[in-house]
């Protein structure tokens, strides 16, 4: 068998016409030719069909069933192959959580290198996060009102898959009667396995106590005993007002703000134990957009000023204008651009108060009853939440624009997620800056000597797809840039450079129009 060449005879895929070629192995090679010749057909559909279908039959019949199987080309025969990747022109993905970060893994070590050396602050104090001793748990505790009935809870299964049999087992060996289990209290007797396929959060109920008097020495033993088996946490749950997680590793020494052992999905926006709440992680929110409602404001409301209200098929068509301009002195017949402000927000946000309006039904009938009317905005995002349907979502979305989270300002992230720095720098601030400029922190963040020794693997790895990218002319994308909003050479280039960026050798790499 020749080593320095990829031989073919006799290609037959589409439109060859049983052609011999052999190709040097190690170098850059060009097909080229007129469009219809035949170059895809070589490259993709013989060269790299068979490469990739050798490889799937070299690996055992139960990994293959999790791979797609390629035929075998219409070829005589191949030899001098090397386990082929594709590189083509496809679109990048449209999914809004797809950022340039995710599709390079840079934003998986960044995860990483802030899990272990980022340094945690209060969001609300902007302190940095210092450990509890169980005194002051007991004084922010005790500072409750007293007759506060309270339960003390020790985390010890949080957002994991798993059966989790051994935990229970041992809590019910430990004498624990009861557990909190995904929010519902029960009887550690009447439980055995969890469904193994979801995941779960375990808290184990360690003490009910009620703050009084004379309760601190009690609720100091309960707290050392929660704190002993959650690993460092201990949940205080009132049976009024928030619940408090406490942490005798790290907390706010002015609020008391408390943070877990800091783990790489706390800064994953497509985690709930790190998404913003708000917007769950996506960054935006979809709102009612006053001027795509109002789309025409030359014309009066009966003129069609507002195309939703005037839809055949729209849940909003048989809205009550007529009765509106009568409550409210509004003149349906005179162009909205006309209209005085304070009508113009009466229509689209209403007057504080519900207003029942009488509607006529699609025959012109009027009915009983009426509606009420908070205003079209409200409505309109009420009934964007409420309904089911597909099909009245988009017809509502054409109305919504996106807005950034009002939560996290379009940072996708919890705020102790944010809070959490690293050269001043949050891991959200730190994607907003371009590759190069990524890279220049890195160079120049100001690590301790202990940060260094467990920073150091991670860093590089992280300055290496970053050079890769700066190689292939991607210095200027940001890290938080949406996969959506790539160019086809841009999204091409990045799949070129995480490629390459890989380290394998030997390998047999297929580009579709690189330049």
């Amino acid at each position: 068998m020749a080593t320095d060449s990829i031989v073919i005879r006799g290609a037959r895929v589409h439109n060859l016409q049983n052609i011999d070629v052999e190709i040097p192995r190690n170098k850059l090679v060009v097909i080229t030719g007129l469009s219809g010749s035949g170059k895809s057909s070589l490259a993709f559909d013989t060269i790299y069909a068979e490469g990739q279908r050798r490889y799937v039959e070299s690996l055992s019949a139960y990994a293959r069933q999790f791979l797609g199987q390629m035929d075998k080309p219409d070829v005589d025969y191949i030899e001098g192959l090397s386990p082929a990747i594709s590189i083509d022109q496809r679109a990048a993905s449209h999914n809004p959580r797809s950022t340039v970060g995710t599709v390079t893994e840079i934003y998986d070590y960044l995860r990483l290198l802030f899990a272990r050396v980022g340094k945690p602050h209060c969001p609300t104090c902007g302190l940095p996060i210092t450990s509890q001793t169980v005194s002051q748990i007991v004084d922010q505790v005790m500072a409750l009102p007293h007759g506060r009935r309270l339960a003390i809870l020790a985390p010890v299964v949080r957002g994991k898959k798993g059966e989790h049999g051994r935990i229970l087992e041992e809590a019910r060996r430990d004498g624990f009667l009861r557990a909190r289990v995904d929010g519902r209290m029960v009887e550690l007797d009447e439980l055995t396995r969890l469904d193994k396929n979801k995941r779960h959060t375990v808290e184990v109920v360690v003490d009910r106590l009620v703050v009084k008097e004379g309760v601190a020495g009690r609720l100091a033993e309960s707290l050392e005993v929660a704190l002993s088996k959650g690993k460092g946490l201990a949940l205080v749950v009132p049976d009024e007002g928030p619940e408090q997680l406490f942490s005798a590793r790290a907390a706010c020494p002015e609020c008391g703000f408390s943070v877990g052992e800091l783990s790489p999905r706390l800064f994953s926006f497509n985690s709930p134990f790190g998404a913003c709440p708000v917007c769950t992680g996506l960054g935006f929110k979809q709102e009612v957009d006053p001027e795509l409602v109002v789309a025409n404001p030359h014309l009066s409301l009966s003129d069609g000023a507002i195309p939703l209200l005037y839809n055949p098929e729209s849940y909003f068509s048989n809205f009550p204008l007529e009765d509106l301009g009568r409550q409210f002195g509004i003149d349906v017949e005179k162009p909205v651009r006309d209209w005085p402000p304070e009508h113009l927000n009466i229509l689209l946000y209403g007057t504080g108060r519900p207003v029942m309006l009488r509607y006529r039904d699609a025959r012109g009938r009027e009915q009983p009853g009426g509606v009420r009317f908070a205003g079209l905005v409200p409505l309109i995002n009420r009934r964007y939440h409420d309904t089911s349907s597909q099909r009245v979502r988009e017809e509502i979305e054409r109305y919504m624009a996106r807005r950034p989270c009002p939560a996290c300002g379009g940072a996708r992230l919890k705020p102790e997620a944010l809070a959490v720095t690293i050269g001043g720098l949050s891991i959200a601030g730190l994607s907003t800056r371009s590759i190069a400029a990524v890279r220049d922190f890195l160079d120049t963040v100001p690590f301790s000597p202990r940060d260094l020794t467990v920073a150091r693997q991670v860093v590089r790895e992280i300055k290496e797809r970053l050079g890769y990218l700066i190689d292939v002319g991607l210095d200027y994308l940001t890290l938080d840039r949406q996969s959506g909003t790539l160019s086809g050479g841009e999204a091409q280039r990045i799949r070129l450079a995480t490629q390459v960026g890989s380290g394998l050798v030997g390998v047999l790499y297929i580009l579709d129009e690189p330049t």
